[in-house]
C-alpha cells in the first residue's frame, strides 16, 4: 500500500501528533508499505525511510505551523498514494484532503487537537464557534475521520461530522515498564527528587507531570497540592507556561526534570509514585498510558479522554474538572496509602496491555484499507445509471 502522511505536527517539534505519526510510520515501514510525509519547514528529509517533504510554516508559540502550499496537490499526484492520512488536520491538513479529494484519493482523518476547545478557554466569543465551524468543515471532507476517545466522539456527532470511527493510540510497553523501578538510574533520580531523610523516617512521595507546560494542560492546578504532607513534585516538559508555573508553585518542593524522552522519560516515570494530568482539554491523553504502563496510579479530571483512560477507584482517580480541592483529596489518598497506590498501578499496567503500538497501527492499516473499498464503491456508483442504483 503506497500512504502518504500530512501532519500539522513533526520533527524537530515533539508532540503527541508527532509521536503518533513516528510510531505510524515505523510500522508501515516493517510491514513493506511505501510512504511519504508532507510537514511543516525544519523536518528532517527522511524518517523510517521514507522521504519527507517540508512546506513553509510559521511560529505560533514555539510551534511550526504549515501554511497552505500548491505543492501539496503536486505531491500527491506524483506520489500518487492509495489514501492520504491527514494527522490532526489543520491548515495544511485541510488543504492535503481537498487536494487529495480533487485527485479522488481517499483520506482517513486523525481527529487529535481541540482547536475549538482553545478558542473557548482562551475567551474568543464567537470565534469557538467559528472553530466548530472549521472542524466540520475539515472532517467533512474526509473519507474517514478517527476519534480517539468517547467524549472526542460524543463532540464531533454533536456537531454532525459524517463517517466517524474510534481509533486509540499505541504505548511502548516495553520501554515504559513497572520492573525500571530496580534500575540504578531510577534510585540516583528518585534521591535526587526526595532525598532518604535521617532517621528512619518515610521517604516523601513522589507526585509527577509529564507534558508541555502549556495554558492549555493547566499545570498550575497543581497548586492545589500546596499542603500535602510528605509530598515532592516531579514535572518533566517545558514549554511557554513555566514561567506561569513556577509563580503558580513557589514555596513548593518541585524538581523541574525538563523535556526528556527514550530512556531518560522511561527512567522518570519509574521514579514516581504518582501520576498527575490537570488538562480538561485533552482528546486523548497519552502520557496516562505511559504512566499506566509504568505501573502507576493516574489522579486526572473527569473531562475528555482521561474518562476513557482512568477507571475511578480501580487504577486511578477522575477529579471533578472544576473542583481544585477535589484534585487534592484524590491525590492525598493515594499519598497516604502505598498499598494502594500498588494496587491501582498493578490494574494500570493491565489495562495497557492490550495496546501495544504493532496492535493499534494494525488496526489503522484496517482504517486505510475501508477507506479505499469506499471510495471504490463510490467510483463503481458514480458509473451506474441512477436507474439501476438502489
Amino acid at each position: 500500500m503506497r500512504i502518504a502522511v500530512i501532519s500539522e505536527s513533526f520533527l524537530p517539534t515533539i508532540s503527541g501528533v508527532t509521536t503518533s505519526v513516528c510510531k505510524v510510520l515505523e510500522h508501515l515501514a516493517a510491514n513493506g508499505h511505501e510512504a511519504m510525509v508532507i510537514a511543516p519547514s525544519g523536518a528532517p528529509s527522511h524518517y523510517a525511510g521514507f522521504p519527507v517533504h517540508t512546506v513553509s510554516a510559521v511560529n505560533y508559540r514555539e510551534f511550526p505551523v504549515g501554511i497552505p502550499s500548491p505543492q501539496v496537490q503536486k505531491l500527491l499526484a506524483d506520489f500518487r498514494p492509495d489514501v492520504l492520512h491527514a494527522a490532526s488536520p489543520f491548515l495544511l491538513g485541510a488543504q492535503g484532503i481537498s487536494a487529495a479529494n480533487r485527485l479522488d484519493i481517499p483520506s482517513v482523518a486523525i481527529f487529535q487537537t481541540d482547536v475549538a476547545g482553545y478558542a473557548h478557554r482562551n475567551h474568543l466569543g464567537p470565534a469557538t464557534a467559528l472553530a466548530w465551524r472549521f472542524v466540520k468543515w475539515v472532517h467533512e471532507g474526509a473519507t474517514r475521520t478517527l476519534v480517539p476517545s468517547s467524549s472526542s466522539m460524543a463532540a464531533l456527532l454533536r456537531l454532525g461530522v459524517p463517517r466517524l470511527a474510534l481509533w486509540t493510540r499505541g504505548v511502548d510497553l516495553t520501554g515504559f515498564h513497572p520492573n525500571l523501578k530496580n534500575d540504578p538510574a531510577v534510585w540516583n533520580l528518585r534521591e535526587r527528587i526526595a532525598p532518604t531523610p535521617q532517621g528512619g523516617a518515610a521517604r516523601d512521595v513522589i507526585v509527577g507531570y509529564v507534558g508541555r507546560m502549556a495554558p492549555e494542560k493547566q499545570v498550575e492546578r497543581l497548586r492545589a497540592l500546596r499542603g500535602v504532607p510528605g509530598i515532592r513534585l516531579a514535572l518533566v516538559g517545558d514549554g511557554p507556561s513555566v514561567p506561569s508555573i513556577r509563580r503558580a508553585l513557589a514555596g513548593m518542593p518541585v524538581t523541574w526534570l525538563g523535556r526528556l524522552s527514550g530512556a531518560e522519560l522511561a527512567v522518570a516515570y519509574a521514579s514516581f509514585d504518582v501520576f498527575v494530568h490537570a488538562g480538561t482539554e485533552e482528546t486523548f491523553g497519552q502520557t496516562i498510558q505511559e504512566a499506566h504502563a509504568a505501573g502507576l496510579p493516574v489522579v486526572a479530571p473527569h473531562a475528555g479522554g482521561p474518562i476513557d483512560l482512568v477507571a475511578h477507584g480501580e487504577n486511578g482517580y477522575l477529579f471533578r474538572p472544576d473542583d481544585d480541592r477535589d484534585l487534592k483529596h484524590w491525590v492525598g489518598q493515594l499519598v497516604r496509602d502505598p498499598m494502594l497506590r500498588a494496587r491501582m498501578g498493578e490494574a494500570g499496567r493491565r489495562a495497557v496491555l492490550g495496546r501495544s503500538w504493532p496492535t493499534v497501527c494494525t488496526e489503522l492499516v484496517d482504517y486505510y484499507e475501508q477507506a479505499i473499498d469506499e471510495r471504490l464503491a463510490v467510483r463503481a456508483n458514480t458509473h451506474v445509471p441512477r436507474s439501476m442504483q438502489r
